[in-house]
């Protein structure tokens, strides 16, 4: 588990985040992570996502859940594709991201 704590000005609030995988098979895990608002005592990041790579074509599906408490109370259902090409150019690596959000769902105060 990977951990760390944050604190950003503007909200002047310690946050401890935390981002755990688990591993389903060689080329799929689930990747869950999330922050704790020290100041609110709740959380205002939760995110699961399962991640499946395609080796042979440099490429990975991630589909997921996500709340965010900082952007408006949005809650979302995205579908995000990646492709990447290694040694583009000089040992740089080009990536391809196409993301959709088949749901968002906007909680207002």
């Amino acid at each position: 588990m990977e951990t760390s704590l944050r604190y950003r000005v503007d909200s002047k609030a310690l946050k401890i985040h935390a981002k755990e995988r688990f591993a389903i098979d060689s080329i799929t895990h689930l990747q869950v992570h999330g922050e704790l608002d020290t100041r609110i005592r709740a959380p205002s990041y939760v995110s699961a996502m399962i991640r499946h790579f395609y080796p042979y074509l440099s490429a990975s599906l991630r589909v997921g859940l996500q709340y965010d408490k900082h952007e408006k109370r949005n809650s979302k259902t995205v579908v995000e594709v990646s492709w990447s090409i290694y040694n583009f150019h000089r040992e740089e690596v080009v990536r391809f991201r196409i993301r959709y959000e088949v749901i968002t769902k906007a909680h207002f105060p």
